[in-house]
């Protein structure tokens, strides 16, 4: 797939031409083929992605997993076969496989074998274009290169571990193992010093106390084409997978004269590689520590629910799941023209009658939207009375700066507000709360 981003990490499937794939696909207990179907569609979208060619693809059923192959020796023979009538460059199992399992099968079937963390993994090395972006996605890479050091012959020379194997090539394949984790250890210091960075930058946010607002979504909901709507921004958009690696924020003016700032997020897919989420931990910090998450959601996915449950897993294992959600369901002018997504969105609004619909490509219910993130917003902070004489003309101008006044009464020595302040605020003006 992607260049090398370092020794270690060349290229999973090559771009000197189209490689040929076959997809491999195994419903395990209490699994539905018709789930690992819908898992292979998902699959081949990302190889497409990835830059190869999906020629075919290959399902089974088993009661558990062959700790050899995953698949056992009659179906290993069988897609051996498959891969032969198709010339096959490569086949990419829609399961994580061990480095052992990953060795049986390409002895087995002679040509690379991979899984899905690997084309992911792939994609984000392509698409990482920050500083910070490029040390993530190779630091996720190594920790997958790591355990399978041994036995890939293309990537590092063959080595063996039984007798008459030792000798120099165990000498190659430890120096091989210590010049990797020494690189990780450097990736790890360089995104520590920029995780403390962007903390400085959090803090300062804070201190300034301007709201925040992640967008987060299924990769390819049209998040950054929702940002660009909103922000008049100029981020790039693409109808590809993961286009966005890189968090962009811009600033928001909200219906009151509040402004926020708005950041769109790396998208999400079922299984994203714990390796992902882990490098990109410090990235997906922004959506913890945001006053409120957009989930967008693509209206004219076949899988609205299931999207929805993948994106909140992540949620989940980065802590974020606490942060109040505003669901917005794009591309409505698609739903609109297919009778089968519009019956699924209205179900969706049945589940979360607050959701709103939106069309980023033409700006249809942005306006709407915008006034929803008002409201959600508001939510946190509470209207409270404030008394403030004329002479704390000061005071008059930070209530102004850091409150939306809903009401005004003047009075011969001061004039009372009513102000929709959060915590902060109201603790800083606690003193001139009226009685």
């Amino acid at each position: 797939m992607s260049g090398p981003v370092s020794a270690f990490t060349d290229t999973l499937i090559s771009r000197e031409r189209p490689e040929r794939i076959v997809l491999v696909g195994v419903t395990l207990p209490p699994g539905r083929v018709e789930e690992t179907e819908a898992g292979l569609d998902e699959l081949a979208l990302l190889v497409e992605t990835a830059g190869a060619v999906v020629h075919e693809r290959v399902v089974q059923r088993r009661d558990h997993p062959d700790p050899a192959t995953l698949i056992g020796r009659g179906k290993a023979e069988e897609l051996l076969a498959v891969c032969s009538a198709v010339d096959a460059d490569t086949v990419v199992f829609d399961a994580d496989l061990q480095p052992a399992q990953q060795r049986n099968l390409e002895r087995l079937l002679g040509r690379t074998a991979i899984d899905r963390t690997a084309v992911i993994l792939d994609i984000f090395a392509q698409n990482a274009r920050s500083p910070e972006g490029k040390a993530q996605v190779e630091l996720a890479l190594l920790q997958y290169r790591l355990p399978r050091l041994r036995g890939r012959g293309r990537t590092f020379s063959q080595q063996g571990g039984g007798i008459g194997t030792r000798g120099p090539g165990e000498t190659r394949l430890e120096v091989d193992r210590r010049r990797l984790l020494q690189r990780m250890s450097r990736l790890e210091a360089e995104l520590s010093d920029l995780d403390r960075t962007r903390r400085t930058q959090r803090r300062a946010r804070g201190r300034s106390r301007q709201r925040t607002v992640t967008l987060v979504g299924y990769t390819n909901a049209g998040k950054s084409t929702l940002l660009n709507r909103l922000c008049s921004a100029d981020v790039l958009v693409a109808n590809r997978l993961f286009s966005t690696l890189d968090p962009r924020t811009r600033q928001l003016p909200l219906p009151g004269g509040e402004t926020v700032l708005v950041t769109d997020t790396v998208g999400f897919v079922r299984r994203l590689p714990h390796q992902v989420v882990e490098a990109f931990r410090s990235t997906l910090d922004e959506v913890r520590e945001a006053d409120l998450v957009v989930h967008v959601v693509d209206g004219s996915a076949s899988d609205l629910e299931g999207q929805i449950d993948a994106v909140r897993a992540v949620l989940v294992e980065i802590g974020a799941s606490s942060v109040p959600e505003l669901l917005v369901v794009n591309k409505s002018d698609a739903v609109g023209r297919d009778a089968g997504a519009a019956h699924r969105v209205d179900r969706l609004a049945t589940l979360y009658p607050n959701l709103v619909r939106v069309a980023a490509r033409t700006g249809e219910g942005i306006d709407d939207l915008q006034a929803a993130l008002a409201d959600r917003l508001r939510v946190a902070d509470r209207v409270v009375e404030l008394v403030i004489p004329w002479s704390r003309g000061d005071v008059l101008a930070a209530v102004h700066r850091e409150g939306e006044i809903v009401g005004e009464h003047p009075g011969e020595e001061s004039t009372s507000l009513t102000v929709v302040l959060d915590d902060v605020g109201r603790a800083r003006f606690s003193e001139f709360v009226a009685s």
